[in-house]
């Protein structure tokens, strides 16, 4: 039995006070209490858990229940003889709310000053100003504890609600620790110094390399670093993360940081170190194009390391920066039967580096390629796509149409082993999709796929792009097995005649399809850019969408509208609405792609555009929503757009060029 009062719990009124979720009953709130008083010594975190309800969540008001049960939490977390005081202290960090201001909090405030060194560092959020943590900052003597008092002095003096003269001596004590010689309490003085701007960190830069960069300082990290809502110790490289955030809005300094200490850690053998300095680098080659010029280098010369989860690392890096890793295409060759893995990442080192030759272009790359990626689709695919991964074959196989003569032989048999349900199966029809004519030679194994409602669309997906060379697969058409939708029948009519080359037939049919579309913008309107001046009895319909539709339909109207009529000024003005607004910050990329596409098959573009793209151009940013190597593959082919479109002639304001 703990020092609180059952008999003064027993007291209390509960009902008609309220907990913080209305599925939590207050009387689990009560039991909660009376477990942990019964338990004593043998009380445990999970017994806390019902307690957690007295939280307040964002945007709600206080619970009723928390103002009442406070003091016996607090009884319950002074109590020497209790079992789990230390998340009873926490618990009562994240009870801590404005409506609970006026309660009674000295028994909560006291436990800075507790024997024990556990519930004084778990009790730091608690002090409620900075007087008191100055004074437990003059009395700890526990190196953890006062690294916890240090970068709550760090908040404080940052935040704006802390008076001009506390302020000023919380950042003394900073200034002092700055002056001294434990490193990592440097390090957490640097961090707490920073506040919102990291300029002050700039002049530290090379003494922060030193001190991540020395392996005898890394033990120490574990010893002292704790934070609030983070279980256990923080490691040398979580706080490395903390650290490099300081330097987001200076990225050609946070990019010096890390590849110093990338160049430091490669030849010690720092393995932990530079694995965490790459993965933060290749966030930043995610976000910004200049960063890869400093990286190609150091990921070319990591190829080399005895680590496998670095060279891992090193040849994601070369493979999505592409040509420019040329230079060590020999290396990256020698990789190919690299076994070397990373359990937090997707695939092996010799994956990524024959992904990273078919960037280059080099034709090593090729043997074996095809059986490769139909083998990691059979496999447990990792999925967090922000970091490092093996790419989407369709990423892979699609820029390397040039190669189809040794590269569609191997697509054919997957696909013939397979079949239907084959696992890569729908990957690679995709890949023959976008090939377009040059898929014709696999047509006969895309009939049996034909019959099976997983990969039928996809394959009359296929044969609609190859045309009348695929008239041969008319008969297996008309009985294809499709999915259970009109869009879909109309589709495999459609592509009937096509491949009999019967442009009136499948004019109908797509008049037919657009007529019966019960919503307009639904319908398969944009297929009428197809038959271009012979879909004018449908002009009027289509700039109907254009002026009142939805945002992506309008620009699909837009172009299918120039398409019918040859009129560029009113495509124009539309496709300005997709173009303009990214040169003020927006980010819609994907309909600023599809917009500038359609500018190249006009062939101009207005001076507003230009404006807009030149502007663009230099930008640092990645030109894409997307995450990981994803992000970088867009922004390539959008800033490859840009190029073309600027090449392009400018339109008079009649629309004519």
């Amino acid at each position: 039995m703990t020092g609180m009062s059952l008999e003064a719990l027993d007291a209390v009124v509960w009902d008609g006070l309220e907990t913080g979720h209305p599925v939590d009953s207050v009387e689990a709130v009560a039991r909660a209490l009376r477990k942990l008083a019964r338990a004593g010594a043998q009380a445990t975190e999970e017994d806390c858990y019902p307690l957690y309800s007295l939280v307040t969540k964002e945007g709600h008001e206080t619970p009723s229940a928390a103002a009442v049960a406070l003091p016996f939490v607090v009884a319950l977390a002074a109590d020497p003889a209790m079992g789990a005081r230390v998340p009873l202290v926490e618990l009562l960090t994240y009870i801590q709310a404005p409506d609970l201001a006026d309660e009674d909090w000295t028994g909560a405030r006291a436990l800075l000053a507790d024997p024990e060194p556990a519930v004084r560092r778990a009790a730091v959020p608690l002090a409620g100003g900075v007087a008191r943590l100055l004074e437990r900052w003059r009395e700890e003597t526990d190196p953890a504890v006062r690294l916890s008092v240090l970068l709550a002095l760090g908040e404080a003096a940052a935040d704006p609600r802390t008076g001009p003269e506390a302020a000023t001596d919380a950042r003394a004590v900073l200034t002092d620790v700055l002056g001294g010689d434990d490193p990592v309490m440097w390090v957490a003085a640097v961090h707490a110094s920073a506040g919102p701007e990291p300029a002050s960190a700039l002049p530290r830069l090379e003494r922060l390399v030193e001190v991540f960069s020395d392996r005898a300082v890394r033990p120490r990290f574990e010893d002292v670093w704790f934070v609030p809502s983070v279980e256990g110790p923080c490691t040398r490289e979580d706080v490395l993360w903390w650290i490099a955030r300081l330097f987001e809005h200076a990225p050609q300094v946070q990019l010096s940081f890390l590849t110093r200490l990338i160049e430091a850690a490669g030849p010690t053998g720092d393995a932990l170190l530079c694995r965490e300095a790459m993965d933060i680098a290749w966030r930043l080659l995610v976000e910004r194009p200049s960063a890869g010029g400093a990286l190609l280098p150091l990921a070319g010369a990591l190829l080399g390391d005895p680590d496998g989860a670095v060279r891992y690392r090193a040849a994601s890096m070369l493979a999505v920066l592409g040509q420019v890793s040329a230079p060590y295409a020999d290396r990256l060759a020698e990789l190919l039967d690299d076994g070397g893995t990373d359990e937090d990442l997707d695939g092996t080192v010799g994956e990524v580096a024959r992904w990273a030759l078919t960037r280059i272009g080099d034709p090593r790359a090729l043997p074996g390629l095809v059986a490769q990626l139909r083998a990691q689709e059979e496999q447990d695919r990792c999925y967090a796509t922000a970091g490092p991964r093996r790419p989407e074959i369709k990423d892979v196989l699609i820029p390397l149409r040039a190669h189809v003569d040794v590269l569609l032989p191997a697509i054919r048999e997957a696909i013939r082993e397979d079949g239907a349900r084959g696992a890569a199966t729908r990957r690679f029809v995709e890949v023959l999709q976008a090939w377009g004519e040059d898929a014709l030679p696999a047509l006969p194994d895309l009939l049996p796929l034909l019959a099976d409602t997983w990969t039928s669309i996809d394959a009359v997906q296929v044969l609609r792009g190859l045309g009348p060379a695929a008239a041969s697969a008319e008969p297996a058409l008309r009985s294809c097995q499709v999915l259970d939708h009109p869009g879909n029948h109309w589709l495999v009519a459609r592509t009937l005649a096509c491949i009999a080359g019967d442009r009136a037939a499948a004019f109908r049919l797509v008049g037919d399809a657009v007529r019966a579309a019960e919503d307009p913008e639904s319908g398969p309107f944009g297929a009428l850019a197809d038959f271009g001046r012979d879909a004018a009895p449908f002009a009027e319909r289509v700039r109907s969408i254009m002026e009142n539709g939805t945002h992506g339909t309008r620009l699909t109207a837009a172009v299918t509208l120039w398409s019918i009529t040859g009129r560029v000024g009113p495509t124009v003005r539309v496709l300005e609405e997709f173009v303009l607004p990214i040169a003020e910050g927006g980010d819609h990329f994907g309909s600023f792609r599809d917009a500038l596409r359609a500018l190249l098959r006009i062939g101009g573009i207005s001076p507003a555009i230009r404006g807009a793209l030149l502007a663009v151009q230099p930008s640092d940013h990645r030109l894409s929503q997307l995450e990981g190597y994803e992000r970088i593959f867009q922004d390539e082919q959008i800033r490859a757009l840009i190029e073309q479109a600027l090449a392009c002639p400018d339109l008079r304001p009649d629309g004519t060029s």
